[in-house]
């Protein structure tokens, strides 16, 4: 009989965290599902197991088996990825030879050349790194190249055809530019990145800290107020995490910054007045773009802390930490997770080293103070 070694687990409060291999997804079981799992694992047979389940639930034998065989397959499944869409048929497909836009972008010592067709294509990206651009060079470390063919968006990296997305997913197309980035800036291939989450990372120069929550909730403005406050913007929307060292690393985009928090923003970045203003249609909000503190992206720092904030009008500051259940459940959903096992593994046992938080404040200075004690391991 084959045995289950095709996944992952680790206990959190009363539940038990297991990954699937075969469709790198992450669900919490309860610890006697979880059991099931394991007791596959070292080869003990459906019958057996049923027989064990049904006298402790009390459920006819038949019925666990049921159960047993159907938690079985999923572990088996295998994995249907959707996200991406290359397109066989558009290999053969030849980069303009013409480019409306051409960009170059400065990030430390290296310089990227970046191609657009269209004004299109150069919304989708150029915003973001704007205060990275330099004048036209002569000399560049990486080229890309940025398309739109037969209603499908193409992204070449030094003459090589990486992808082409659908009108559908364009936020893959743009997830897959700023991988590729890091890459490049980091030196560091896409398996040996743990993850990539959807949160602010604000740093003390020592440590950092994840602030997560839905959109609108105010992570990127309360990164704002922070790197006005003598903390580094470490990196916002986009924030990838390494295998190796398991510590956050800068990413050179800019804070994006909702038309709601320019009453907030505008008396400490007056630059915000004059910034240009883009409507993002498809996500429904209107944005500018704040250049961050980070001198150095390059850098990269540990990360002990996750919190969960949220900006509510008139409310008093309450922080308490959370269940590591509560914030896996928020954490993961918008989170890009390496496929790969060992990585999965160290995923694990990061995310149950971490202390969480929820915080909600309306006063802006009390949130401030919260964080420094935060860092400081005050609370």
């Amino acid at each position: 009989m084959k045995t289950l070694t095709n996944f992952l687990s680790k206990t959190a409060d009363d539940k038990t965290i297991v990954w699937f291999e075969n469709s790198n997804e992450y669900i919490i079981l309860e610890n006697t599902t979880a059991d099931i799992l394991k007791r596959l694992s070292k080869g003990i047979s459906v019958n057996e197991i049923a027989e064990a389940l049904s006298k402790k639930l009390s459920v006819p034998k038949e019925k666990a088996i049921d159960f047993i065989l159907d938690l079985e397959k999923r572990v088996y499944e295998p994995k249907n990825n959707k996200q991406e869409e290359i397109i066989n048929d558009y290999r053969d497909i030849e980069i303009p030879k013409v480019f409306e836009f051409t960009k170059y972008y400065k990030i430390n010592n290296l310089i990227f050349k970046v191609s657009f067709s269209s004004e299109k294509e150069l919304s989708l990206v150029h915003p973001k790194f704007s205060h990275l651009v330099i004048d036209n060079s002569d000399k560049f470390d990486v080229e890309f190249d940025v398309f739109i063919n037969n209603k499908f968006i193409f992204l070449f990296v030094d003459q090589k055809i990486i992808g082409a997305w659908n009108n559908k997913n364009i936020h893959y197309f743009q997830g897959k530019f700023s991988m590729l980035l890091i890459q490049k800036i980091h030196r560091k291939e896409e398996d040996e990145w743990m993850g990539v989450f959807h949160a602010s990372a604000v740093s003390n120069e020592k440590k950092s800290i994840l602030f997560l929550g839905d959109s609108g909730n105010g992570k990127s403005t309360s990164l704002a107020l922070l790197q006005a406050n003598g903390f580094t913007c470490l990196a916002d929307d986009f924030v990838p995490m390494d295998v190796e060292k398991r510590e956050v690393y800068s990413f050179p985009s800019a804070i994006s910054i909702k038309k709601n928090s320019l009453e907030t923003l505008l008396p400490i970045y007056p630059e915000l007045e004059t910034s240009a203003e883009y409507n993002f249609k498809r996500l429904n909000k209107i944005v500018r773009y704040l250049k961050p503190n980070n001198k150095n992206y390059f850098s990269h720092l540990p990360c002990n802390e996750l919190v969960f904030i949220k900006y509510e009008k008139n409310s008093d500051l309450i922080c308490t930490k959370i269940s590591k259940v509560d914030a896996f459940q928020q954490l993961v959903p918008d989170s890009w997770l390496s496929p790969k096992k060992e990585n999965a593994q160290i995923f694990l046992d990061w995310f149950d080293s971490l202390t969480c938080y929820q915080l909600t404040y309306s006063n802006n200075k009390e949130m401030i103070q919260t964080v420094s004690k935060i860092f400081n391991n005050e609370l």
